[in-house]
């Protein structure tokens, strides 16, 4: 039997999993010329090439397939196996987490602070964009968006319950331009769009009568953000159309009314989700725990 480390093992299982030296490293916080020393060790010790290497792309031989389709299990049972036995309330280490504002918004409000004063071990990075990603890809824990977004094969735990996205406007657009009695008439009104991170332009999500109506407004003024939508449309702008709680200060206060409310019916929210077939870490564990148990 080779003489094989759990290192090189692990190094190889990452490397082939994601076909990326550069992504690997990354993941696993170590250097490239780390990875491939380790790569290059265990090749030898196998007397077998196992990935294919050039300056742009990683692929594996017939032999590194082999191994890995016996690999990857192995190392899962091997990690739920430790988990198990390590299990303690010493909770901490690194927590990658990738989410929209709202969400992560949600977390820092109702699940954040209780995390670390519980596991002060914990070092979290929550990070935010618009695009939606891959978090086994880039190296995240968790990610959080909502619910219709999550992937099939993905563990989703819900943040807060239903939501709403609703169109609103300022008192005085209404009284001046009137108040659109269904969405097809979003046509003859000023509307602040939304332009999403793949470059499209969102086309506004309305229920009627039991069935879906999607309407690609006109309007002037296009934005990437709700909050600076939200603004916008409180200036006198046009109509815009935001996750609720964006508006629900404006509204709250009489800054901003909302218009076609019959139009607009809860929809599944945000949720907390993680990959099925990977071990959970302890701090990841732990936020579910609080998420599950919050109280909004």
């Amino acid at each position: 039997m080779a003489d094989v480390s759990l290192t090189e093992l692990r190094a190889f299982a990452l490397v082939a999993q994601h076909r990326s030296f550069r992504r690997a490293a990354d993941i696993a916080g170590v250097a490239r010329p780390t990875l491939s020393h380790a790569l290059r060790s265990l090749e030898q010790r196998l007397g077998t090439r196992l990935l294919h290497r050039t300056t742009r792309s990683v692929a594996l031989t017939e032999a590194g397939e082999r191994l890995l389709a016996r690999l990857a299990p192995a190392l899962r049972a091997l990690d739920d196996m430790l988990g198990n036995v390590g299990a303690n309330p010493n909770v901490g280490g690194p927590l990658r987490i990738n989410a929209n504002e709202g969400g992560a918004r949600w977390l820092l409000r109702h699940a954040v602070p209780l995390l670390l004063e519980r596991h002060p071990r914990v070092i979290l990075e929550l990070l935010t964009e618009g695009r939606l990603v891959d978090i086994v890809a880039e190296g995240f824990d968790a990610g959080v968006r909502l619910r219709e977004a999550v992937p099939q094969d993905m563990v989703a735990v819900p943040l807060g319950g239903d939501t709403r996205f609703i169109a609103v406007a300022a008192p005085s657009y209404v009284a001046g331009h009137g108040e659109p009695a269904a969405p097809q008439e979003l046509h003859t009104h000023r509307c602040i769009r939304q332009r999403l991170p793949s470059g499209k332009s969102y086309r506004w999500e309305f229920e009627r009568g039991g069935e879906e109506v999607l309407v690609d407004v006109p309007g002037a003024l296009t934005l990437d953000h709700s909050g600076l939508m939200v603004e916008a449309a409180t200036d006198g702008l046009g109509i815009t159309f935001v996750p609720e709680p964006y508006a629900a200060e404006g509204l709250q206060v009489g800054r901003l009314v909302q218009v076609l409310a019959d139009s607009s019916p809860p929809v599944p929210g945000l949720c907390l989700y993680n990959a099925r077939n990977r071990r959970t870490p302890a701090a990841l564990q732990a936020l579910i725990d609080i998420v599950r148990t919050a109280e909004v």
